[in-house]
């Protein structure tokens, strides 16, 4: 069975040849299995690219995507599934934090049926903020989205092949790989499995890049503007109650003086709401005329394959080819330790 590994790279040059290493010793240990390899330089500004070139040359089942700008972890995700053959599909990050060893546990837990698994950490090794914010998003987008109840999303995923063919078939600029799965299957599980200290720098997932991917749900709910005609009913009912209650005492106590302060505060509160409902709105007209417009999910600029490298205007390997010859083996010269 081949099992397609994905792999999005920023800036991971020290981490990313560890994590190939890794890979084809797991995988030259695990009868019935092989394994191909797409790892996807999203723009980094270090000679990570460079590293997947070393890598690809050193294994034939090992494909490297460099793209021409930074398009952001999910893009480059749906950039590498355009090159996948397997029968399953793994994504995990470029780092070690998700840990090779343990996609065996993915590999598993499909055998009972589940078309998407989702590995859930015993102990998130983020920093406190990261996690704060990771627990807050992830509860907003649970209670926004028609997701299978009880399933935990994170970076470390198993998905069958026609679940990715799906996947595929977003035309979005803005795609979200996890909130994808949730369009096409409820048949999903969560394993437990552990979150390794990175080895080399900092997270790349900025508060500003956190808050982007956020808000990129709007691509795949109209619960937002369901809240916003909430709300709108809600506040009109208490402008008009309260307009009714100003008005009756007035007429008991014309002596009573209306309140600057409290009306000033009551139009800071709606013209707050106003502006974040328009928000809302501009985001959807925005996706829009994003995706009206034609904006790509990503672009390719270099493939490389063993120890040739093609740029994408010489290129005439196609995405959707086939299995080329002994490409997936992991052949004896394939099994070298680091």
């Amino acid at each position: 069975m081949l099992v397609s590994v994905v792999i999005p790279c920023y800036n991971s040059e020290h981490t990313i040849d560890k994590v190939v290493d890794s890979c084809m010793e797991e995988f030259a240990r695990w009868d019935g299995y092989e394994c191909e390899m797409i790892l996807v330089n999203d723009y980094s500004k270090d000679g990570t690219f460079r590293t997947i070139q070393r890598m690809a040359a050193k294994y034939p089942n090992v494909t490297g995507i460099s793209l021409a700008r930074n398009f952001g972890q999910h893009a480059a995700i749906m950039a590498g599934l355009a090159y996948v053959h397997g029968d399953y599909v793994v994504g995990m990050d470029d780092d070690m934090q998700n840990h090779p060893s343990q996609i065996k546990q993915f590999l598993d837990k499909a055998k009972e049926g589940y078309d998407v698994i989702f590995g859930i950490y015993k102990k998130r090794k983020f920093s406190f903020w990261k996690n704060l914010t990771s627990k807050i998003g992830t509860s907003l987008m649970n209670h926004l989205l028609d997701g299978p109840e009880g399933i935990e999303r994170s970076n470390f995923w198993l998905a069958r092949r026609y679940v990715i063919d799906e996947v595929k078939k977003y035309d979005g600029c803005d795609p979200f790989i996890q909130l994808l799965f949730f369009r096409t299957t409820h048949n999903m599980a969560n394993i437990v499995i552990d979150h390794y200290e990175r080895e080399v720098g900092s997270s790349n997932y900025t508060f500003r890049k956190g808050l982007k991917l956020f808000m990129s749900i709007v691509s795949y709910s109209t619960i937002p503007l369901r809240i916003s005609t909430y709300f709108g009913i809600v506040f009109s009912l208490v402008g008009f109650v309260s307009a009714l209650v100003v008005l009756i005492r007035k007429l008991i106590d014309p002596t009573i003086a209306v309140g600057w302060s409290s009306l000033m505060c009551t139009y800071l509160l709606l013209a707050g709401f106003l502006f974040l409902m328009l928000g809302i709105i501009g985001e959807y007209i925005g996706r829009i005329i994003l995706n009206g417009s034609k904006t790509p999910q990503y672009v390719i600029r270099n493939t490389v394959h063993g120890d040739k490298t093609e740029s994408a205007e010489n290129s005439e390997t196609s995405a959707a080819a086939g299995p080329r010859g002994d490409k997936y083996k992991i052949t004896s010269d394939s099994k070298t330790s680091k």
